[in-house]
């Protein structure tokens, strides 16, 4: 279904629904019906927007074995939210549902990753055609699709070199090396509170305490001062590009901004101490992710920018979230910001859920990797992940997804930021696009972070209303909000409903 019939869809269901209308799928099962989530004890559940979609019956492991064999064959670390970790069976377009049955309306996408909806028509049709095709070349020959793609990849960027690979991880240790090799230098710069990695040679880069191991890793990493408008020690009520700034005051004129120029100083100051005279690189994010979708000051990337060109370094955004449209008014991150870097990598929405990512640089940095290294990667590039790509770019053009991810963002954002008039433990909330974070607070004064088991909660009311949404932050006191870019407005009224009833519950067990 197109998203103009969608869009349709949820048009009708606004002028014809009543509050006593239920909003779910009919089920497979004779008599019943899909239903959103369990019955709350406080109050009625917000009514869900209606879907199109009957989901297969569950017919695979029990809820109990699942996790049995979870925790006798898998990953011991602790990752999955909930105290009873949900178990997704399907997946249709902004829509989810469990093995139960009950239908999600999931604004996280798979971790910033599900671009233009779980299971779309177009990329699973193409998907399909591959599959029966051909999988798997490796790079020692030539096929068609890797071609296709690098042409429509490259027509959205400046003379780019394309080398293609499996994940956000291996794009950002690349493009370290990239770096390095050009450069002839080695210490390289990042945020405190960035994400770029988990991999041995990344989590040099990534500044997020939990990520950090006693042993060494990530040789020749520095980190610098996150330019946090909200939770830093400098920032304004003009700061940020986006619709919604902080509620911190000052004196600035429009044109300029004094907490930029400290943050500035502070980069400098870094650049001064805490590396050699000549550098490697800088890596950011046009707005962190893992961190709570944290915005610089406008202008900050620009001169930081400059900077480290003047010690011979070279320029890495990390478009792993950011890319692809989901900010709205630019198909790239580093776009909103003025600059354009030296080496942009890329993951996440590039294969909306298929392993696939991408590091883009110019013929000459390219070039310097190739006379130090035979790069090589098995599967990177691989007919199945590039078919899935190319559909990937057709289907955001064609369903005009940009243009969505500015319209029902910035109308998101505006509601979100009407909780934060009116509810004293939402101390900020920030985005661009359909990335979006609410940064919880015990107060606005303070602005410390609530309690984590706090935040827990709300998080947890907000899934068994039938919202998923993500966690981000130092304390995990930051939700997450990226949707894939084909929500509609009637779903944002569905998620701002359910996230203030979130916040009334809060604060009434708190009165309590």
């Amino acid at each position: 279904m197109t998203l103009a019939w969608r869009h349709l869809l949820r048009a009708l269901y606004l002028e014809t629904s009543t509050p006593g209308t239920p909003k779910t799928c009919p089920s497979p099962k004779a008599g019943a019906f899909w239903t959103s989530v369990a019955k709350l004890g406080l109050h009625t559940k917000p009514s869900m927007p209606p879907c199109d979609f009957t989901p297969e019956r569950y017919q695979s492991l029990a809820y109990d074995r699942v996790l049995e064999i979870h925790k006798q064959h898998l990953s011991p670390v602790l990752t999955a939210y909930f105290s009873e970790p949900l178990l997704l069976h399907q997946g249709h377009m902004e829509w989810l549902f469990d093995y139960e049955g009950n239908r999600y309306l999931d604004f996280f996408s798979g971790i910033v990753t599900v671009s233009v909806g779980h299971c779309h028509p177009k990329v699973n049709a193409v998907a399909q055609k591959q599959l029966g095709r051909l999988w798997h070349t490796s790079a020692v020959f030539f096929h068609p699709p890797i071609h296709e793609y690098a042409e429509k990849l490259s027509a959205l960027l400046p003379e780019p070199v394309i080398f293609l690979l499996n994940s956000g991880s291996e794009a950002n240790d690349l493009a370290m090396l990239m770096a390095r090799a050009h450069s002839n230098n080695t210490d390289i710069i990042s945020f405190r509170g960035a994400y770029h990695g988990c991999s041995p040679y990344t989590l040099g880069l990534t500044n997020v305490g939990f990520y950090k191991m006693e042993l060494p890793s990530g040789m020749g990493c520095q980190s610098t001062m996150c330019p946090d408008v909200f939770r830093g020690p400098w920032g304004g009520s003009h700061c940020r590009d986006s619709p919604v700034q902080t509620i911190r005051k000052c004196s600035c004129a429009s044109d300029c901004c004094q907490a930029k120029d400290q943050y500035i100083e502070q980069f400098k100051d870094t650049l001064s101490t805490s590396v050699a005279k000549s550098i490697a690189g800088f890596f950011a994010e046009p707005i962190q992710g893992v961190n709570g979708v944290v915005q610089y000051p406008k202008g900050f990337l620009k001169e930081a920018f400059e900077l480290v060109r003047e010690r011979g370094g070279v320029c890495i955004a990390d478009e792993v979230q950011t890319g692809f449209g989901r900010l709205g008014s630019h198909f790239w991150g580093f776009q909103t910001h003025g600059v354009l870097p030296d080496i942009v990598t890329m993951a996440k929405g590039i294969g909306n859920g298929f392993p696939m990512a991408a590091v883009v640089t110019t013929p000459e940095i390219a070039k310097s990797l190739a006379k130090r290294l035979l790069h090589f990667n098995t599967f990177g590039g691989n007919p199945m992940a590039c078919a899935i790509g190319s559909s990937v770019l057709e289907v955001i053009k064609e369903e005009n997804l940009q243009e969505n991810s500015q319209e029902v963002g910035t109308y998101m954002l505006l509601k979100f930021a009407k909780l934060r008039d009116e509810f004293e433990i939402v101390g900020d909330v920030r985005g661009k696009g359909l990335m979006i974070g609410i940064e919880m607070v015990k107060d606005k004064t303070s602005r410390q972070p609530l309690p984590r088991e706090e935040v827990n909660q709300i998080h947890q009311d907000c899934k068994r209303m039938g919202l998923l949404i993500g966690r981000g932050g130092t304390f995990s006191q930051t939700f997450r909000i990226a949707p894939s870019m084909c929500i509609t407005k009637p779903e944002v009224d569905f998620a701002v409903e359910v996230f203030r009833s979130a916040l009334i519950q809060h604060m009434e067990r708190q009165a309590k």
